[in-house]
């Protein structure tokens, strides 16, 4: 399924009844799911998430901006974020099977239509700018609403859409396609904003108009003052006094954090507040969070304890919340903050309890079937993997330059648990679609076709889910191969075991290829699925047998077995 987010900001985070207005007029357009309403009084600015197909998102956040428009006056507006407008900033964030390029293309059918038909000038940034130069918001929003009326009377302050005139209620408004920005604020023992900006200004990058004093700046060759890189690409960084919570903070978007983690720039923070004397309390995240800046925050300060960093999400998870300080000011509660939970469906088959799934399974219904059976196979194959390169990387037993190596194998299998789960799941649903396009109505030869198609389709994709499944399972068998040489003796059978385990999963995932090999519209396609389907096969074949005949022979040499 398409998935987009859309992360729309709003100048008013202190009137609950705009506030709930405009969030009611997102939630009410089919398909889309309001994640997150996340307002701040001192900022006086709302952060909205939501998600859903590319199409209903674009619809809602449209709806939002309307409803941001008759109900927010920027003529009165006062608040400690920057801000040029009533909806300051819209991005579209691609999700998943969305690429960039899809983003982009919401994001100028948008701007257009807000344009257009509201009158408000819209600037296109980031991935959707025209203008190299308006890729940065800082860029986009400089003069912020105060000094909007004479930047749109020139010619490079021309909106890309809307009417270049100063809009005195609605302002303007930023709308673009981006990567996920994390909106990360560092809180520090103090309420001097004089420390925070120092901070900031050590560690933000480059990018964009100095404002103010600059403690960064720097002479050139040519005894040209420049302003020096800050140690962080991708962080858009200041300083401000929150008074609600009663501290400064050093108040940042990290636009990469696959280039600029929160752990790197948290932990550089730490170093640059004692030099001022100050000490960081801990930190928060506005708005939701992936699942990859926790888990990448979590497994390093793991490793500085010296411990594992593969074991199971939730509990890296946890290492991550306490070491980063996230409860200082708010709880975190990951339910309600990482996306990937907040989107989590209840009725889900890996949410039941063992028991129940294999009720469901044995009752007289296709789904659950054999192709989510293979994935949870492939999931306790993931787990042993995880619990066997744990237990080894955490022994005294183990040289500790092994060490390293097996943590990163446990990392990988929890990945990997993750995603068989997930394929539990994304079989079942394969299944019902087929199904469904069989049911179409076949009246007219119109009909026909259009169930021919729907069938061919929803039927490949039934194969390819297995074939994933597959193609996965390889890589559980190489690391139960590497384990039996790098694991604990103790822990010999219960590697045996995984490999097993995945074996067992390539097989049923096999199976669920074949069977639906026949339903294939393109037959080259069909038989190219079906060689590389045997490939991988042969390869699991090749690393079970190895796997098996070691551990038998070294579990029946220190035993009397049979």
């Amino acid at each position: 399924m398409q998935i987009v987010e859309c992360v729309p900001n709003f100048s008013e985070g202190r009137d609950r009844g705009v506030i709930d207005a405009i969030a009611g007029s997102i939630a009410r357009v089919a398909g889309v799911r309001l994640l997150d309403v996340d307002p701040g009084e001192a900022t006086n600015r709302t952060v909205m998430t939501f998600v859903g197909p590319p199409a209903a998102v674009s619809e809602a956040a449209f709806a939002a901006i309307e409803a941001a428009a008759r109900l927010i006056d920027m003529r009165s507006h006062t608040g400690a974020h920057a801000r040029q407008g009533a909806t300051d900033v819209c991005p579209f964030v691609p999700v998943a099977e969305v690429g960039m390029d899809e983003c982009v293309a919401l994001a100028r059918e948008l701007g257009a239509r807000v344009g257009g038909q509201l009158g408000i000038p819209v600037y296109l940034y980031e991935q959707a700018a025209t203008r190299p130069e308006r890729r940065s918001l800082q860029v986009v929003r400089a003069g912020e609403y105060e000094g909007l009326a004479e930047k749109l009377a020139t010619p490079e302050g021309a909106p890309d859409f809307g009417p270049a005139a100063f809009n005195a209620r609605s302002g303007a408004t930023a709308v673009g396609a981006r990567k996920f920005l994390i909106a990360y604020n560092i809180n520090l023992n103090t309420r001097d904003v004089r420390i925070a900006r120092a901070i900031a200004w050590r560690i933000r990058d480059s990018e964009g108009p100095i404002r103010g004093p600059d403690r960064t700046l720097v002479r050139d060759e040519a005894g040209t003052l420049v302003k020096a890189p800050g140690r962080f690409e991708h962080c858009k960084a200041t300083g401000w006094t929150i008074e609600e919570y009663g501290c400064a903070q050093v108040t940042m978007n990290l636009t990469d954090w696959e280039v600029t983690p929160i752990h790197a720039v948290f932990d550089a923070c730490c170093e640059l507040a004692e030099e001022q004397g100050a000490r960081v309390t801990g930190s928060e995240i506005v708005g939701l969070v992936p699942r990859g800046p926790l888990l990448a925050a979590g497994a390093h300060y793991l490793r500085r304890q010296g411990l594992s960093p593969g074991a199971p999400a939730g509990e890296v998870i946890r290492v991550a919340v306490r070491s980063l300080g996230l409860s200082d000011v708010a709880p975190f509660d990951p339910a309600r903050k990482v996306i990937e939970d907040v989107l989590i469906d209840p009725g889900a088959l890996v949410e039941r309890r063992l028991s129940s799934f294999t009720e469901a399974t044995s009752a007289g219904t296709p789904v659950p079937g054999g192709g989510s059976a293979a994935a949870v196979s492939g999931a306790l194959s993931a787990s042993l993997v995880a619990m066997v390169a744990n237990l080894a990387a955490e022994s005294r037993k183990t040289p500790a330059g092994r060490r390293a190596r097996l943590g990163r194998v446990a990392e990988r299998a929890q990945v990997l648990r993750e995603w068989m789960l997930a394929a539990v799941d994304q079989d079942s649903r394969a299944y019902d679609e087929v199904v469904k396009a069989g049911r179409m109505p076949r009246k007219s030869d119109a009909d026909k076709d259009a169930r021919s198609a729907a069938l061919a389709r929803a039927t490949a994709h039934a194969a390819r889910v297995p074939f994933s499944v597959l193609e996965r399972t390889v890589e559980l068998l190489e690391m139960s191969r590497q384990l039996i040489d790098d694991g604990l003796e103790s822990s010999l059978s219960d590697a045996g075991v995984a490999a097993l385990e995945a074996a067992a999963a390539a097989e049923g995932a096999h199976y669920n290829v074949l069977v639906n090999l026949p339903g294939f519209a393109d037959q080259v396609e069909a038989d190219e699925l079906n060689n590389r389907a045997c490939l991988l096969l042969d390869r699991t074949h090749h690393l079970a047998n190895e796997v098996r005949s070691i551990v038998l022979e070294r579990l029946l040499t220190s035993s009397s077995g049979c």
